[in-house]
């Protein structure tokens, strides 16, 4: 691997983007090329985030070795920086690993606003950012992303969104960053494409995943995405460490020290490098869900799915040689996934979302978005096997991602982690949000690295929404990354089209984004695939378009 020096001033290529999505005006890649390290004081951009319709979060990290930086910052009503509307001071320390982060308050809602920072004699490049709307409000654009894997490849897609004059708000449904070392997933394309992890090792102490959030903000699409939109946040496993509950984590051992102090770690760095309000007093950094309310057309809750509730994930592997018959697995789904207490969300998120829910309902909103980390809707595998799926070569024993056949034979969940894993605990969502009157969800989710269009029915088959999925920005699809290849691939999103009630539409073979376009009468899907992650220069493409409409109570693919 390069060293820290040649790496973060390695030339950043130029990207081109195709008409088929709008393009904007962005800030050029060339503003971050420095000549020294000397030069290089905001080598990671710039940020705004967690808005509010009378203030921002604004964010900015300082390269330094001064024990203490004071940094001023401006924001503006124009890009000219003429009419400036608030200014100030923050202090870069390296008790916050020389981030900065203050919330520009007292501000119009619906408007957009130019801010920048100044230290040291530089002057950082110019982000623009929005406050979220009040009042009437005919439409919305909400870009939808997940899953920035570094060594699988450039951050296009975030290069795409910055571009995209119909995107608004950026809402990042987690695995910002992934842990791994040089040597784990994704390690085999990192080599080729010169994009191994920093630290080479799995990241497990503060100091670790301070430097791997530096290293996924020193990508050039990430810098162009941040300065040009506000950022809306929740995290799934990889921030942390991959599949954690509230008492531990999968890729997490004993020799890695005390969980509770990586989860921490990770934890810290999380609030220090994006750009989220910090924990109100009282109020715990594991507490990160949030209400956005977005005018009088819709209503966005963000979910915390990971480190407040969560029991332990089911492994298949410890049920191999109990599940050998239909009556087995009828068994395991009752007795095991099913089994009553296992929780996804805490006590005190189920309230508010009860509460945030009632009030958009009483506020005639007729759109409620949820923020979720992990697909939602009901995936059993289809019998992949009797239409000919045949096993990658060397494909590893039933239970694993690869084994499809064995899932599909048994009609067992593609994943555990996902709500699927926790069938009592999305038996219960679905009853909390019915009796806040909200059979109307739009959920929109990460993870799988996918696109979906699914619907979402609760077991008594009552409506309760649809679910939209991204896929991730540079994390590969699984069916591809299992070794099943291309054709088999396609053939396999076609089954799970054709034999899964719930799921409309998926596509396993881009990384990219969906952007919603939502209006009063109906909210556009628009699936967006990058043409390749393996090299900076790349298009991006409409792959499908969904809209989806609304009855009385519910809402419904058009």
């Amino acid at each position: 691997m390069k060293d820290r020096k040649e790496f973060l001033l390695s030339k950043i290529n130029r990207r081109h983007f195709l008409s088929s999505v709008a393009i904007a005006p962005f800030i050029a890649p060339s503003s971050y090329l420095f000549a020294s390290e000397e030069d290089a004081v905001f080598r990671h951009g710039v940020a705004s985030g967690d808005p509010a319709s009378d203030s921002v979060v604004l964010w900015t990290r300082v390269t330094t070795i001064r024990p203490e930086v004071i940094v001023r910052w401006e924001l503006a009503a124009d890009e000219e920086f003429n009419q400036l509307v608030a200014s100030g001071e923050a202090l870069a320390t390296p008790y916050r690993d020389y981030t900065v982060k203050t919330i520009a308050a007292g501000l119009m809602p619906g408007k957009t606003y130019y801010y920048r920072f100044h230290t040291l004699g530089q002057t950082s490049p110019e982000g623009r950012t929005r406050t979220l709307p009040a009042g009437r409000l005919n439409n919305l654009g909400i870009a939808l992303t997940s899953c920035t894997n570094y060594p699988f490849g450039f951050f296009n897609a975030y290069d795409a969104i910055a571009r995209d004059e119909k995107v608004e708000f950026v809402l990042h449904t987690g695995d910002y960053i992934y842990e791994y070392g040089a040597d784990g997933w994704g390690a085999d394309v990192g080599k080729k494409i010169g994009r191994e992890h920093y630290p080479t090792h799995e990241i497990v102490t503060l100091d670790d995943y301070r430097k791997r959030h530096a290293q996924y903000k020193s990508d050039a699409g990430s810098i162009a995405m941040h300065a040009k939109h506000p950022l809306i946040c929740l995290w799934d496993d990889h921030e942390s460490a991959n599949n954690p509950w509230i008492g531990g984590a999968q890729n997490h051992q004993p020799n890695e020290g005390m969980w509770r102090d990586r989860r921490y770690a990770s934890i810290q760095a999380y609030y220090e490098w994006m750009p989220v309000r910090d924990p109100a007093p009282g109020s715990r950094r594991v507490d990160l869900w949030r209400h956005y309310s977005f005018g009088d057309l819709a209503s966005l809750v963000t979910l915390e799915t990971r480190h407040t509730a969560r029991a332990k994930q089911i492994d298949y592997n410890d049920y191999l040689d109990s599940i050998k018959s239909d009556a087995d697995s009828r068994r395991f789904k009752n007795e095991v996934l099913a089994k009553p207490g296992r929780a996804m969300i805490s006590p005190e998120m189920e309230q508010f979302l009860s509460i945030a829910l009632k009030q958009s309902i009483d506020e005639k909103q007729p759109w409620r978005l949820l923020g979720n980390a992990s697909p939602m809707a009901k995936m059993p595998v289809p019998d992949v096997g009797s239409e000919g799926i045949k096993l990658p070569a060397g494909s590893a024993v039933p239970g694993t991602t690869a084994d499809l056949l064995w899932k599909g034979q048994y009609n067992l969940p593609f994943y555990l982690d996902t709500w699927d894993g926790y069938h009592w605990a999305r038996e219960r969502f679905y009853d909390l949000c019915h009796q806040a009157g909200a059979t109307d969800l739009l959920v929109l989710t990460g993870d799988s690295h996918s696109f979906w269009s699914n619907n979402l029915y609760k077991d008594n088959g009552m409506k309760m929404g649809v679910e939209i999925g991204t896929a991730g920005i540079s994390s590969p699809g699984d069916f591809i990354e299992s070794g099943f290849g291309e054709a088999q691939s396609k053939k396999l999103d076609q089954l799970f089209m054709e034999g899964v009630a719930e799921v409309r539409w998926t596509d396993n073979m881009h990384q990219g984004y969906v952007r919603m376009d939502i209006t009063p009468e109906a909210a556009e899907a628009n699936f967006i695939g990058m043409s390749t992650v393996l090299k900076p220069e790349y298009h991006a493409s409409v792959l499908r378009k969904e809209t989806i409409v609304r009855s009385k109570d519910s809402i419904g693919f058009g």
